[in-house]
């Protein structure tokens, strides 16, 4: 069976079980988990900034760095398909009393100029508009299709939001797929980024875990936000041991993934039932518009095991990740094209 419903369904790898088994720990609420700490101090340098703090997800990662830099009644600026409003359970209404402005990018891409004007201020405007105080720019682009902002778009919103006296947070949950896309450095892709997450437990292959990554003070604040979201872990260090091989080890392998997925898309393109906007394929996902029901799809292919998930009535998405081979792609393959002429 080929589980292509999304990158969160990797299993640890057999070495990154051995690695987990054999972790020494501590307790990382009182800051005595050394392999905590490890992981912590090798994404820090592998981004360029001073800081790191462990957390359990993604999605709470997001929302303590969202508490970091805002107070409520301030405003963030989100391009409308972006993780933090979609996916999130309205956390930044609920656990930060922020409210939201949503932009219209491409592809989930946001434009320098669009992030400008959205971001209202307080001051000037008699009381009637909240602060605008974070902008968060998510790359990789989940409902975009996987794909990456241009290098140089990223440091224009940075330089707009920084002179508009916002923080800038990137959701860069699968932020070494744009690394391998593009071929920028995550170092120099984040540079201007004031905080940054990344999520261990995707395409990288860890079952659990994201890593808040940025300058001390902010990422000081961030673990008083970790603890009072109930994000505090004990002995930690056995989730860390995973995140420190999936970053060691596993980064090297997504561009199978790109090119297994890029093959697929490309495949499913060409039959008449499906339809495949090709130039948002750029990483391990691939979005697919159906003629037919998206929920009818999905069980026809499950019957053929190929389980994908179902994203709106006429949409279903694939991904691609260290659990997908040659074998299930060309099964994969396989089951679009029985479908297309049933």
């Amino acid at each position: 069976m080929a589980d292509l419903r999304s990158d969160t369904v990797t299993k640890p790898s057999e070495a990154m079980r051995q690695l987990i088994s054999h972790a020494e720990v501590g307790d990382d609420v009182l800051g005595d988990d050394p392999t905590v700490k490890s992981l912590e101090k090798l994404i820090a340098g592998m981004l360029g900034k001073e800081a790191a703090v462990f957390l359990p997800s993604g999605t709470m990662s997001n929302a303590v760095a969202l508490r970091t830099h805002t107070q409520p009644g301030d405003e963030i600026v989100v391009e409308k398909s972006a993780h933090i409003y979609v996916y999130e359970g309205g956390g930044y209404a609920a656990l930060c009393g922020v409210s939201i402005a949503l932009v219209e990018g491409d592809r989930g891409r946001m434009t320098p100029l669009q992030v400008s004007e959205a971001v209202r201020k307080s001051a000037g405007s008699l009381g009637h508009f909240p602060n605008g105080s974070l902008v968060c720019i998510e790359n990789t682009c989940n409902r975009g299709g996987g794909t990456c902002y241009e290098q140089s778009e990223i440091d224009k919103i940075c330089a707009t939001a920084h002179e508009l006296d916002c923080k800038v947070h990137m959701d860069g949950a699968r932020l070494f797929n744009a690394v391998t896309y593009s071929g920028v450095s995550a170092k120099r892709m984040v540079r201007d980024c004031d905080t940054v997450s990344i999520c261990l437990s995707k395409g990288l292959g860890a079952p659990v875990g994201s890593l808040l990554v940025g300058d001390l003070q902010s990422i000081t604040e961030a673990r008083r936000w970790r603890k009072m979201f109930g994000g505090g872990m004990r002995q930690a260090g056995v989730l860390a041991a995973a995140g420190i091989y999936a970053l060691e080890n596993n980064i090297a392998l997504l561009e199978k993934d790109h090119n297994r997925c890029r093959e697929l898309a490309e495949n499913v393109n060409r039959l008449s039932k499906f339809s495949v906007d090709l130039d948002s394929v750029q990483t391990n996902m691939v979005y697919i518009n159906t003629n037919d029901p998206a929920e009818k799809v999905v069980e026809l292919l499950s019957a053929k095991d190929i389980e994908v998930l179902q994203i709106s009535d006429n949409t279903i998405r694939a991904v691609f990740h260290l659990d997908v081979g040659d074998d299930d792609l060309n099964n994969a393959i396989s089951a679009f094209k029985t479908i297309d002429v049933e």
